[in-house]
């Protein structure tokens, strides 16, 4: 019987091996935004919390990154498929996303810190080049294809002033803000023509509304990091994610009704950014709503999180992940 099933389990290894997805990346981007999210709220529960978080968060993007490299060594063809396919080439920046924050995580090690830092802009000013000479010189995308996936390529850019100021990369702070925060006025003209006038999302992709979050969120931490304080644009950029948020918890019910998929993921992130840049602007305006907003966000964030934790686990016990589409 044993030498009947090792055979059989070689191959169902395999075959996960195969089909494992670049979008897990998604997963360090929300473990690395609920952990700062739980230092910049300025919580005294659970001080240590945060730590514990961003350790788990680096021992998983460790793991993901050598799962996914040995994916490319054993079956390149696959990854060249992923890295060609309009929707998943949009999570390859997830990787160089990932490295960006987890510099902010480890901001208290100053040479891990531009370490990862280093790493994380360099290749995802890369992947930024290559994903927009694709968009440009394409010969098989739709407007179809469009969803606010799309950002994270581009609009990611805005990530890495939070972490590049302190460091001294100021100029360059600046060049990949301004890259950022354009094209996201750009990507995000396309994505609501198309929500607006096309057929919806398919399901598998519903939860990936929440990247709207995202751009807002980060651009406000990122530009008062910049500027140095809060101002008028600084201002308009918080309140247009604010009013995001407003705009998807008013349709809760949707996204209730939508079945766990690997793109869940989604909802964690750009949640953990909005409570970032909430508890920022409960810093910078002390003694208004924001400070306890920021708290009710990140109790909110915490219950996905742990939701999510749990539907992730149980469906890779149950074989549900890792599966061709």
């Amino acid at each position: 019987m044993n030498e009947l099933s090792d055979p059989l389990v070689n191959i169902a290894t395999a075959s996960k091996l195969r089909f494992f997805p670049i979008s897990f990346f998604a997963m360090i981007m929300g473990l690395s935004g609920f952990s700062i999210a739980w230092r910049s709220a300025g919580t005294t529960l659970l001080p240590y919390l945060s730590w514990v978080l961003g350790c788990i968060a680096s021992v998983l993007m460790l793991l993901i990154t050598l799962i996914y490299l040995l994916k490319a060594i054993r079956y390149p063809i696959d990854v060249k498929q992923e890295f060609h396919h309009p929707v998943r080439l949009n999570f390859f920046p997830a990787f160089s996303i990932s490295l960006m924050l987890l510099s902010v995580v480890w901001h208290d090690v100053p040479d891990v810190c531009q370490w990862l830092w280093l790493c994380g802009v360099t290749c995802h000013i890369s992947l930024t080049l290559y994903v927009m000479g694709s968009w440009i010189h394409h010969t098989h995308y739709t407007l179809a294809h469009a969803n606010p996936s799309w950002f994270i390529p581009v609009v990611g850019n805005i990530i890495a002033p939070i972490t590049g100021t302190g460091l001294g990369y100021y100029e360059l702070s600046w060049f990949l803000f301004s890259v950022g925060i354009l094209f996201w006025l750009v990507l995000l003209t396309i994505v609501l023509y198309r929500l607006f006038f096309h057929e919806p999302l398919p399901l598998r992709l519903t939860p990936m509304l929440f990247i709207l979050l995202a751009p807002p969120s980060v651009g406000f931490i990122a530009y008062t990091g910049l500027s140095g304080g809060l101002d008028n644009f600084g201002r308009v950029l918080y309140y247009v994610a604010l009013f995001l948020g407003i705009l998807l918890a008013s349709n809760i019910m949707r996204f209730v009704k939508v079945p766990f998929f690997l793109s869940s993921w989604a909802y964690s992130f750009p949640l953990a950014a909005l409570t970032i840049a909430t508890a920022k602007m409960g810093q910078l305006l002390p003694g208004s709503i924001f400070y306890p907003l920021s708290q009710v966000l990140l109790m909110l964030l915490s219950v996905i999180i742990i939701w999510l934790v749990v539907k992730t686990v149980r469906a890779i016990i149950a074989g549900q992940i890792c599966q061709p589409e």
